[in-house]
Protein backbone atom coordinates (compact mmCIF):
# COMPACT_ATOMS: atom_id res chain seq x y z
CA UNK A 1 0.00 0.00 0.00
CA UNK A 2 1.02 3.52 -0.60
CA UNK A 3 -0.32 6.19 1.62
CA UNK A 4 0.42 9.49 2.19
CA UNK A 5 -1.25 11.47 5.75
CA UNK A 6 -1.27 15.24 6.75
CA UNK A 7 -1.91 16.72 9.72
CA UNK A 8 -2.61 20.30 10.31
CA UNK A 9 -5.14 22.13 12.11
CA UNK A 10 -7.16 19.28 13.27
CA UNK A 11 -7.58 17.95 9.94
CA UNK A 12 -6.86 15.12 8.30
CA UNK A 13 -6.32 14.72 4.59
CA UNK A 14 -4.30 11.83 2.23
CA UNK A 15 -4.48 9.47 -0.33
CA UNK A 16 -3.02 6.68 -1.54
CA UNK A 17 -3.64 3.18 -3.46
CA UNK A 18 -3.98 -0.47 -2.01
CA UNK A 19 -5.22 -4.26 -3.61
CA UNK A 20 -8.47 -2.34 -3.74
CA UNK A 21 -7.63 0.74 -5.33
CA UNK A 22 -6.95 4.38 -5.25
CA UNK A 23 -8.93 6.07 -2.21
CA UNK A 24 -8.51 9.68 -0.47
CA UNK A 25 -8.60 10.32 3.12
CA UNK A 26 -11.09 13.20 4.69
CA UNK A 27 -10.81 13.55 8.91
CA UNK A 28 -10.13 15.20 11.74
CA UNK A 29 -7.69 15.18 14.54
CA UNK A 30 -7.47 16.13 18.45
CA UNK A 31 -3.94 17.03 19.06
CA UNK A 32 -4.76 16.64 22.94
CA UNK A 33 -6.34 13.05 23.20
CA UNK A 34 -4.55 11.83 19.73
CA UNK A 35 -7.90 10.53 18.91
CA UNK A 36 -8.81 10.71 15.10
CA UNK A 37 -11.39 9.44 13.08
CA UNK A 38 -11.67 9.56 9.08
CA UNK A 39 -13.37 8.64 5.96
CA UNK A 40 -11.10 6.24 3.46
CA UNK A 41 -12.97 6.69 0.18
CA UNK A 42 -12.30 4.49 -2.71
CA UNK A 43 -12.89 6.45 -5.85
CA UNK A 44 -15.66 5.41 -7.70
CA UNK A 45 -16.63 2.93 -5.16
CA UNK A 46 -17.59 2.80 -1.16
CA UNK A 47 -16.10 4.09 2.43
CA UNK A 48 -14.51 2.99 5.06
CA UNK A 49 -14.71 4.71 8.25
CA UNK A 50 -11.90 4.68 10.61
CA UNK A 51 -10.87 5.84 14.23
CA UNK A 52 -7.78 5.64 16.06
CA UNK A 53 -5.37 7.18 18.35
CA UNK A 54 -2.00 7.95 17.54
CA UNK A 55 1.23 7.57 19.44
CA UNK A 56 4.89 7.17 19.24
CA UNK A 57 4.89 3.83 16.53
CA UNK A 58 2.04 5.60 14.34
CA UNK A 59 -1.91 4.86 14.42
CA UNK A 60 -3.96 2.22 15.93
CA UNK A 61 -7.51 1.52 15.68
CA UNK A 62 -11.00 0.13 14.29
CA UNK A 63 -12.38 0.29 10.84
CA UNK A 64 -16.07 -0.39 10.01
CA UNK A 65 -17.83 -1.11 6.28
CA UNK A 66 -21.90 -0.60 6.97
CA UNK A 67 -22.48 -1.84 9.98
CA UNK A 68 -21.30 -5.97 10.06
CA UNK A 69 -18.02 -5.71 8.92
CA UNK A 70 -15.43 -4.12 11.11
CA UNK A 71 -11.97 -5.11 12.59
CA UNK A 72 -8.66 -3.38 13.45
CA UNK A 73 -5.78 -1.66 11.68
CA UNK A 74 -2.31 -0.47 12.73
CA UNK A 75 -0.47 2.21 10.29
CA UNK A 76 3.09 2.85 11.25
CA UNK A 77 5.38 5.51 9.15
CA UNK A 78 8.42 3.53 7.33
CA UNK A 79 11.51 5.04 8.13
CA UNK A 80 14.38 6.49 5.86
CA UNK A 81 16.10 3.98 3.65
CA UNK A 82 13.40 1.07 4.37
CA UNK A 83 10.49 2.20 2.25
CA UNK A 84 13.90 1.80 -0.67
CA UNK A 85 14.73 -1.17 0.48
CA UNK A 86 11.04 -2.99 0.69
CA UNK A 87 10.43 -1.24 -2.63
CA UNK A 88 14.00 -3.15 -4.15
CA UNK A 89 12.76 -6.55 -2.42
CA UNK A 90 9.75 -6.86 -3.67
CA UNK A 91 10.66 -5.45 -7.39
CA UNK A 92 8.40 -1.97 -6.99
CA UNK A 93 9.09 0.89 -9.11
CA UNK A 94 8.11 3.64 -6.61
CA UNK A 95 8.78 2.85 -2.72
CA UNK A 96 6.04 2.02 -0.25
CA UNK A 97 5.64 4.75 2.49
CA UNK A 98 3.91 3.36 4.71
CA UNK A 99 2.42 0.17 6.18
CA UNK A 100 -1.36 -0.88 7.06
CA UNK A 101 -2.21 -4.07 8.52
CA UNK A 102 -6.23 -4.93 9.00
CA UNK A 103 -7.89 -7.50 10.81
CA UNK A 104 -11.36 -8.49 11.42
CA UNK A 105 -14.66 -9.94 9.52
CA UNK A 106 -15.38 -9.57 6.17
Amino acid sequence: MDLDLSFANGNMTGSGIDNIGPFLIQGRYDSASQECYWTKTYIGAHDVFYRGFREGKGIWGTWEIGLYNRGGFHIWPLHSGQAEQRATSVGQPEPVTAALVMTGEK
